[in-house]
């Protein structure tokens, strides 16, 4: 049995911010010591509010930036800055925002061969466009974008695209950051499902960045939760959703909306400030807003520990 596509080992990243001539830079902990593996054909779900880190561990798996600390790992070889040209082709990334994320000064042809002009010198301009025209027609769009520009389609259909060039590797791992976000309800769905369906039918790992939980549901199997760049709680998707032993994910679970107007819910309201991230409390960092905090959370920071289920909190949810 082959082992997970990607592999993190306590990964951390650092930044330094500010400083000056009368003042010392600060050390910002964007992420610290954060561990998971994605195997073929899995999603893991990376949740949290703003400013958790989901954004910078994507980046630092699509080796955009590089970890301060720890390993990652992609198919077994350990990812180094001098191997990030070889490995970039098994990790594409996808954008929140299509438009953005679209040359919108060229034909759609021309975006989804670039992959290939950088990474695949030997293939010629007709093996590219067959290329091109295929992995069009994998995400649902017909021949004749193929020679239109991006400003000439819907979100949705902008993010087929994106999907499409994402693809044009043949990735082991894409990187899904926020894909649905930006778009309307009822286009979210065909790009979830679109997403689903490639997964089954190329065996691709999915590492799906998303603050919304209800689209996590549909699509992930373990979901990774995390707060202020720590890993708070780590779990299959349905003993989280089921069961959530952190405090700060059975607040996320209770502000998810749900379709069933029948349905009672409590709100659990977090009180206070999300604290700066370059002034992290002692102790446990979600203690200050947190309804459980006792004074061992505020002196002492809770290791994640829990079996097949961790959460790093000394009073978990039963």
């Amino acid at each position: 049995m082959s082992g997970p596509v990607v592999r993190a080992e306590g990964l951390s990243r650092h930044y330094e911010v500010g400083g000056g001539m009368f003042s010392a830079s600060q050390t910002l902990r964007a992420v610290q010591d954060a561990s998971f593996s994605v195997e073929a054909g899995k999603t893991l779900a990376i949740v949290g509010e703003s400013g958790c880190g989901k954004s910078t561990l994507a980046r630092m798996v699509t080796m955009i930036e590089a970890p301060t600390e720890g390993r990652l790992l992609i198919d077994g070889t350990e990812v180094t800055p001098d191997r990030w040209a070889e490995l970039r082709s098994s990790v594409q990334i996808v954008f929140q925002d299509p438009y953005g994320s679209l040359n919108l000064r060229h034909r759609i042809g021309a975006i989804l061969e670039e992959p290939l002009k950088i990474n695949r010198p030997d293939m010629n301009a007709a093996q590219r466009a067959e290329k091109g025209r295929e992995m069009l027609d994998l995400v649902g769009l017909r021949p004749e974008h193929y020679d239109r520009y991006p400003h000439m389609f819907s979100g949705g259909q902008r993010q087929r695209i994106a999907v499409a060039r994402a693809l044009m590797l043949e990735p082991k791992l894409l990187v899904l950051d926020e894909p649905v976000s930006a778009l309307d309800l009822s286009i979210q769905s065909q790009i979830l499902n679109l997403l689903l369906d490639l997964q089954e039918r190329l065996q691709l790992a999915y590492l799906f960045v998303s603050h919304d939980l209800s689209v996590v549901r549909h699509v992930a199997d373990d979901v990774l939760v995390m707060y202020l760049g720590r890993v708070v709680e780590q779990a299959a998707k349905d003993d989280l959703f089921d069961a959530p032993r952190h405090p700060y994910t059975r607040a996320l679970l209770s502000a998810t909306p749900v379709a069933d107007p029948r349905s009672s819910r409590q709100r659990i309201k977090l009180e206070g400030e999300l604290p700066s991230p370059l002034a992290i409390p002692p102790g446990c960092a979600f203690a200050p807003r947190c309804w459980k905090a006792q004074d061992k959370c505020r002196a002492e920071r809770p290791e994640l520990d829990g079996g097949a289920h961790p959460a790093a909190c000394f009073f978990p949810e039963n």
